[in-house]
């Protein structure tokens, strides 16, 4: 391979990409628009859930624990009723989601330290976040029923109780911003990829060039290194720009190394565009390129990566699958950057995986560009 004809290419490329300002100004934007929409949009928090309550009790124990249901930042009472059918109509109607009924001796049995049942409906069409009030409601239980005087009896009484104290690390606020964010840049970055490169050589084949090219003294490590050069300056671009809105926008903690961030970075990133560039090769349509592209990279990070979706919580086939999407080993590196600030002595065979991926991936844009020629 001889560094001036590499250049060259590299050159003819940059020079493309610069007159083509619509394309540069995408590539650019779409990194911004996707962590936009993606991080104030997608987020696995439940927060404000409406809340309708039928207070049977009217006590100054069942206003204490409304209030406190009403005071957390879980839920939104802004319904009173004061019979059943009020709060299915409302449940029906979608209105509320969470409705409780506090029984007429609540107030009674406080007092008297015995137990006592709330009934609360939960808008179950949701699973998810149904899931997630419910055990919100046991959490501000837990909360009431640690002010209440029969609490502080039982604990002097020299009973055995057990209480127990979780701690989070990593995420201690629980926020699903934290990890949304990081699976962004590899959504980011397969979709930059897709674009971009998908449509280089197809270019080439559809402008009547290729046979111009052909013609030359180039080879094809020249020709296929120097194609994708420019757009992995702008992939990384790109990258400094999810990680510095991650950061500084959304509060994403960014405690392990930087260096090794962009490191790993620069290792999808060649795998994702060697894929394009495969594509672009093999079918010599850019419409055609670009939208194969999409669908097997987008698709596959979005849904099999662990990004959105548990990969424990999928069948046991659909996990096998997940073994060949190279973003799941991509994701995982990034979590564990940004949260945990951990390094290669953990993250190894996540950054060697990768290292195989895009090393497939070279080799087989250079042998079907090589037969091509």
């Amino acid at each position: 391979m001889k560094w001036q004809r590499f250049v060259a290419v590299a050159r003819k490329e940059f020079i493309h990409v610069l007159r083509d300002w619509r394309s540069l100004v995408l590539a650019i934007a779409i990194p911004m628009l996707l962590i936009a929409l993606f991080g104030y949009a997608l987020t696995m928090d439940l927060k404000h859930v409406p809340t309708a309550v039928w207070d049977r009790s009217q006590s100054a124990e069942s206003r204490e624990l409304v209030s406190l249901l009403d005071g957390s930042a879980y839920f939104s009472v802004d319904h009173a009723t004061d019979n059943y059918r009020d709060l299915g109509d409302m449940l029906d109607a979608g209105r509320i989601m969470v409705a409780l009924v506090i029984p007429a001796d609540f107030s009674d049995r406080v007092r008297a330290g015995r137990p006592v049942s709330i009934q609360a409906l939960i808008d179950g069409a949701d699973a998810n976040n149904a899931t997630l009030a419910a055990g919100y409601l046991d959490a501000v239980s837990t909360i009431y029923n640690s002010r209440l005087k029969v609490v502080r009896r039982s604990l002097q009484s020299g009973t055995g109780r057990i209480t127990l104290e979780p701690r989070a690390w990593y995420n201690p606020e629980m926020e699903s911003r934290n990890v949304i964010i990081p699976g962004i840049i590899a959504l980011v970055m397969v979709v930059i990829a897709a674009m971009l490169t998908s449509v280089t050589i197809a270019r080439e084949w559809e402008t009547g060039t290729m046979e111009q090219l052909i013609s030359t003294p180039i080879r094809v490590p020249e020709l296929v290194l120097g194609k994708v050069v420019p757009y992995f300056v702008i992939g990384l671009a790109d990258v400094a720009i999810a990680v510095a809105m991650g950061h500084w926008i959304y509060g994403v903690p960014l405690r392990g190394s930087t260096a090794l961030l962009f490191l790993s970075a620069s290792v999808f990133l060649t795998g994702a565009l060697f894929l394009g560039l495969l594509l672009s090769i093999n079918l010599k349509s850019q419409v055609l390129a670009n939208q194969i592209a999409l669908f097997t990279g987008y698709l596959p990070t979005l849904l099999l990566s662990g990004f959105v979706f548990g990969i424990y919580n999928m069948p046991v086939a659909i996990q096998a699958i997940t073994f060949i999407v190279p973003a799941r080993y991509f994701i995982a590196l990034l979590r564990g950057i940004f949260l945990k600030g951990i390094g290669l002595e953990i993250l190894a065979l996540n950054m060697v995986l990768l290292t195989i991926y895009a090393a497939v991936m070279v080799l087989l844009c250079h042998r079907r560009m090589k037969l091509k020629l």
